[in-house]
């Protein structure tokens, strides 16, 4: 019980702490809606500078529509994966030489075009015809693909600097020192600081969704649940993360360059911006390493693959380790003072 009462008198004192400021709440809050609606303003259009044609099954002899200028062409083995595409607008067709299919959806005017480009070289399909197969689905707008991306980098600044700069700022002020000679524990003070965290994560986010899919109708094939416990593990392991950084800084200048250096390769290579599909393999494996890229990526296929829990297992386990391995290195590195104490 008395563990009971110091963890939650300094989760409500820190939770206070955090809404008695207006300026730093009421940021929280604007910064991803402004740079949502920015986004919708700035890819509102429709237009495509060039058509993107997914390919199953490249003829052996030379094909003349593949040899067509402003066509992006893009060689798939997996053909329910390039359908999936299809449906959602990212590719406007696909053909398999093989099978001379070729699958559109017809909901799609740049689809349509790119239908009549490839009707146009006959010479590729000597003796026979294209056949045309149709699939439906709504277009994934870019706006609703980089939503998890910006929610996850906000949630990704709230964690890291919301839990480093608050224990180094309670180290130089000697609230640590005070609170050392007190009853309460490290595992007291370290539990309550990424509890608040977390709520404070949570509750700002879905405050934020909510608002924004009030304005843009976001894209959602998958659960609301699934999504809100796949937000809850990439904010434990990025709190974990600032935990370690600011476990024994006394310096707010060292551990804010720590924490931009720590944030700023996932906001490069986690898929936050744009995706690395098709980057070199070793950028790719850069990115596995960084928990932002397992948070993004899986929210991002629950909202617009419509994946499940189960789909994201191997995703949850890395959240989970780096989450352990974090609170463990930063539980054992944790000192009240500067000094090593």
């Amino acid at each position: 019980m008395l563990f009971l009462k110091r963890f939650y008198a300094i989760l409500k004192a820190r939770n206070l702490e955090f809404f008695r400021d207006k300026s730093s709440l009421a940021w929280s809050i604007a910064f991803p809606v402004l740079l949502l609606v920015g986004f919708s303003i700035v890819f509102s259009g429709d237009g495509k500078d060039i058509y993107k044609v997914g390919v199953l099954n490249n003829p052996d002899k030379p094909a003349t529509f593949l040899q067509t200028k402003y066509i992006e062409f893009v060689d798939y083995t997996d053909a329910e994966l390039a359908l999936g595409k299809v449906r959602q607008h990212k590719l406007d067709l696909m053909v398999d030489y093989r099978l001379g299919l070729y699958w559109i959806n017809d909901t799609s005017p740049t689809g349509y075009m790119a239908e009549q480009l490839l009707l146009a070289h006959k010479n590729d399909m000597t003796g026979k015809e294209w056949v045309k197969q149709t699939v439906t689905g709504k277009q994934i707008r870019y706006i609703d693909w980089v939503l998890p991306g910006i929610l996850g980098m906000n949630m990704m600044f709230s964690c890291l600097f919301g839990v480093g700069y608050v224990i180094v700022r309670y180290r130089k002020s000697m609230v640590l020192k005070r609170l050392n000679a007190t009853p309460v524990s490290a595992l007291e003070f370290l539990s309550a600081q990424i509890v608040s965290r977390l709520m404070i994560v949570m509750c700002i986010s879905s405050v934020i969704f909510i608002g924004c899919n009030i304005m843009f109708d976001f894209y959602m094939l998958g659960s609301y649940f699934d999504l809100f416990i796949i937000a809850i593990l990439g904010a434990m392991s990025l709190i974990s993360l600032g935990l370690v950084i600011a476990a024994r800084s006394q310096s707010e200048e060292l551990t804010g360059g720590l924490l931009n250096m720590a944030s700023w390769p996932m906001m490069i290579f986690s898929g936050v911006w744009f995706s690395l599909e098709g980057s070199p393999e070793f950028i790719q494996h850069l990115a596995n390493w960084l928990p932002l890229t397992h948070l993004v990526e899986s929210a991002r296929a629950i909202m617009t693959e419509g994946a499940n829990l189960y789909d994201l297992r191997g995703h949850i386990a890395i959240m989970l380790v780096m989450t352990g391995v974090f609170l463990g290195l930063g539980t054992l590195t944790f000192r009240w003072n500067g000094d090593g104490r």
